[in-house]
């Protein structure tokens, strides 16, 4: 089972795979043992299969999607939190009007993808969402 501290190292490998051992640890404030550690098992349990180069072709058939997010009273920084550990949030917005923050999500098939609304909708603070997939760039 994933904990927090692995889907933060997810997120962060899946934004530059080359990043340095020494890097990710401080950047987890986590000791260099720790990722190292995390990262082996990962790769022993096929939760990660490989490293590699991603090309604007990669992208097709990938499942992404806008999600905006309303939050209860003053609970932004503990849902911000929460949602930087999902491997699947790309990217995260403050935004104004009727949401208070818009998710980016990047995953590689639809069951990745139902998984992973199911559980930020579980996260605490989170009152309701409205998920929006993205289709073409244009």
């Amino acid at each position: 089972m994933m904990d927090d501290l692995d889907r933060r190292l997810l997120a962060l490998l899946r934004h530059n795979a080359r990043e340095s051992v020494v890097v990710l640890a401080s950047t987890l404030k986590v000791s260099r043992g720790t990722v190292q550690n995390r990262i082996a098992k990962m790769l022993a349990e096929r939760r990660i299969l490989s490293f590699t180069v991603r090309t604007a072709a990669d992208d097709e058939g990938r499942v992404r999607a806008m999600m905006s997010i309303a939050i209860e009273g003053e609970r932004t920084a503990k849902v911000v939190k929460a949602l930087r550990g999902f491997a699947e949030v790309e990217s995260l917005y403050t935004t104004n009007g009727r949401w208070d923050l818009v998710a980016i999500l990047n995953t590689t098939n639809l069951a990745e993808f139902s998984r992973a609304l199911d559980a930020i909708r579980l996260i605490e603070g989170i009152a309701t969402t409205e998920t929006s997939l993205l289709l073409t760039t244009v």
